[in-house]
């Protein structure tokens, strides 16, 4: 266990400059000046991040002494386009360095993590082996991997990143199932926030048993908006080996993306940025992030100009569209009966992850991508977009609390940020 470079503190704002510098540092403290080099940063729904930034200052700088490889670990999220590529990585990079993940074809079995791990961290109530996989690149003999991405509250892991980046960001299709579904079972409520839980202890068994050997480097990064300027500021950057580099982050983390509210809130809406949110199945992260903070008959209003789709992926697509957003008891049930469902236990999680188990109102505002019918038939109520945009005054909202025509609400421009929930439920 070993931390390279680090640069953190809840209210500073490290530059592009910075970022440069401590880039280099952490390179050279590997020790290793050429080769072959593997770059797995997030893909643009995960914009914020800087892992792009990162990754095109790697390439700018070594990209002479070194051969350059870049998978952006997809999980199950659709591959980039080019334009996606540009606006998430620069447009210096050439495109034919990016790799695409193909989480149910190119991954290759390591082992497996057995059934009595599952129902220890199941407390019982699962029993399932889970097969290790990923991506068969990360064997090719690559001198160095570099692990890249932001640690924030995350709804099937508790905080993003570290070891999720290798079991699902370039994992396979048996160990994202089997972790989801292991989460929802588990409780999003007991898990969001924390960097210790049941799916993260099934992350780190894979990686500190069958990856150990890799010459594997991790870079965290901590982000948060400036309340001055609502701009993205880096808060932390954090490079080496092991679980300390995490745990320094996910510490920052709950200060820099954690609010914790007194009061429950009445009214909810949050803005998905276009750009980086096409599915429900991202575009949920309002409902997931924001749970822990909405009153029982409370409203959650999402505005989705640009909904396309239900899954990232065809196959979680179609689960979505025939079993919704009913609750847990309804897709466990649907589990039990259904082999398609019961093969897709990841789908059957974010079914759950995106319910509000008929304890608040959820309302989609979708662009023209996707119709009221479609919003109404997966269990979401449905609102125009334009016409809830001119009754909030939307142009006019600020992060946090406003009155809009005498009515409190409370605003979120990007629910990927951070996590909201109740002080007094909250530990």
């Amino acid at each position: 266990m070993s931390i390279f470079t680090e640069r953190s503190g809840v209210d500073i704002a490290i530059s592009d400059s910075d970022l440069q510098t401590l880039v280099r540092e952490t390179i050279e403290k590997t020790g290793k000046k050429a080769g072959k080099m593997l770059i797995l940063p997030p893909d643009h729904t995960r914009l914020n991040s800087m892992a792009g930034r990162i990754t095109e200052i790697v390439w700018e700088n070594y990209s002479g002494a070194w051969s350059i490889d870049i998978m952006p670990a997809l999980g199950t999220h659709a591959p980039m386009s080019d334009a996606e590529l540009e606006l998430m990585f620069g447009k210096k990079i050439p495109k034919n360095l990016f790799l695409v993940h193909d989480w149910r074809n190119d991954v290759v079995s390591l082992g497996k993590a057995p059934s009595s791990l599952i129902q220890e961290l199941s407390e019982g109530k699962l029993d399932y082996e889970v097969n290790i996989q990923v991506n068969k690149r990360l064997f090719a003999g690559y001198d160095l991997i570099l692990s890249v991405g932001q640690v924030v509250p995350h709804e099937v892991v508790g905080m993003a990143n570290y070891t999720k980046n290798l079991m699902v960001g370039v994992g396979g299709s048996d160990i994202i199932n089997k972790s989801h579904f292991l989460g929802a079972v588990y409780g999003l409520e007991r898990i969001m926030g924390h960097a210790d839980s049941p799916v993260r202890r099934l992350f780190n068994y894979g990686v500190d048993t069958f990856l150990k050997d890799l010459p594997i480097v991790f870079i965290q990064t901590v982000m948060s908006k400036d309340k001055a300027t609502g701009k993205m500021a880096m808060r932390g950057f954090f490079s080496g080996v092991g679980i300390d580099v995490f745990n320094r982050a996910a510490a920052l983390a709950v200060d820099a993306n954690l609010e914790l509210l007194d009061e429950p809130l009445k009214k909810v809406i949050v803005y998905l940025d276009p750009e980086e949110f096409k599915s429900t199945w991202l575009g949920n992260k309002a409902v997931y992030r924001t749970r822990m903070a909405i009153a029982d008959d409370g409203d959650l209003i999402i505005l989705a100009p640009g909904l396309k789709m239900f899954g990232e992926d065809k196959g979680n697509d179609v689960l979505i569209r025939k079993y919704g957003y009913k609750g847990t008891p309804h897709t466990l049930q649907a589990v039990k009966d259904n082999d398609d469902l019961r093969g897709g236990l990841g789908a059957a999680a974010h079914l759950i992850h995106g319910s509000s188990e008929g304890r608040f109102r959820i309302t989609y505002c979708p662009g023209p991508g996707v119709s009221e019918e479609e919003i109404r038939s997966v269990g979401f109520e449905y609102a125009d977009l334009d016409e809830t945009m001119k009754k909030y005054h939307f142009s006019e909202l600020k992060d946090g609390f406003n009155t809009v025509n005498g009515e409190k609400i409370f605003y979120i421009s990007n629910p990927a940020l951070g996590l909201w929930a109740l002080r007094r439920s909250f530990h």
